[in-house]
């Protein structure tokens, strides 16, 4: 090795070293912190980027924290629904699930769910993948948007916490899938979005991190360069009430808001397209995303 190609080489593993170091501080502040991670998007669909949440929600077991993931899987719902002739029908942003529909989407969140097991185990970190029925998770009363009955579509009424903390307490990752059931045992299909809400919120999580696919909340949306690090509550209402934040991004702000009201402490909204996106977020001081977090929240001691 030259002395300009052994000089090059020590740059590198000196930034390595830097990057571990500057890390530190938040490894110790969220050390056996409860971190919700909602998948979904693009970020199931490309094999590199699935591989890459997959390793950065291993390693935040690894480094001490207590990961949870809630998936979705509603391109491969609508895909298979395709392969049958069954055309997808959305109301509201929520898909209308008709008996057959719940049976194809039960399979299909089944399948990603074991799968996202595997990847997982593969990595020398335990897992285990349930869904909303198992122990009585997620109860559901029906959805019923504007009045509109979607059929089996479920508002989550109430989450059982017992088998996640028995999990959790036992150093599984839990893998869930959005499906839950009624009080007469009928199985209803879940927003992905709504179930991370609700879990994160009943565990009283540190936080909890949506993978989307935009950048996070921008002042002009379209423009990243807009970003909006950092929101407290009163910045996230006055940017609804202006109609900054509308459309798609709407729901998931709303469902931010309710999640931080609930406990969380930080909600994230992050761009799952882009590779170790959750450890960008997490690890580095300005992060890539958007934080959401109540009006009074303490900053971490590494923002201070």
């Amino acid at each position: 090795m030259s002395a300009e190609e052994r000089q090059k080489y020590m740059e590198q593993i000196t930034g390595k070293a830097e990057t571990l170091i500057e890390a530190l501080p938040y490894i110790r502040d969220f050390n056996n912190k409860i971190v919700v991670v909602k998948y979904g998007g693009s970020a199931m669909l490309d094999k590199n980027l699935e591989e890459s949440v997959i390793k950065d929600v291993a390693l935040l077991k690894l480094v001490g924290m207590q990961p949870v993931i809630v998936h979705g899987g509603g391109k491969e719902i609508s895909g298979w629904l395709g392969k049958i002739g069954k055309e997808s029908e959305f109301i509201n942003g929520f898909r209308v699930t008709d008996k057959e529909t719940m049976e194809v989407a039960e399979m299909v969140l089944n399948r990603v769910n074991k799968n996202l097991v595997q990847m997982v185990e593969k990595l020398g970190v335990k897992a285990i993948g349930i869904c909303g029925k198992d122990g009585g998770m997620l109860q559901v009363d029906k959805k019923m948007p504007d009045g509109r009955d979607i059929g089996y579509v479920g508002d989550i009424s109430h989450v059982n916490t017992d088998i996640l903390e028995t999990l959790l307490a036992n150093d599984y990752i839990p893998i869930i899938a959005p499906v839950g059931m009624d009080r007469e045992g009928e199985t209803y299909n879940i927003n992905a979005d709504d179930a991370a809400c609700a879990v994160a919120s009943a565990i009283r999580a540190e936080k909890l991190a949506f993978l989307t696919d935009v950048e996070g909340v921008c002042m002009n949306p379209g423009d990243p360069d807009s970003l909006i690090p950092f929101l407290n509550l009163i910045e996230a209402n006055k940017l609804i009430e202006s109609g900054v934040i509308s459309g798609g991004m709407l729901p998931k702000v709303n469902n931010c808001i309710h999640a931080v009201n609930s406990g969380v402490n930080r909600v994230h909204i992050l761009d799952g397209r882009r590779e170790h996106c959750l450890l960008l977020e997490f690890f580095t001081k300005r992060g890539i995303g958007t934080a959401i977090m109540g009006d009074d929240s303490e900053p971490y001691s590494n923002e201070r």
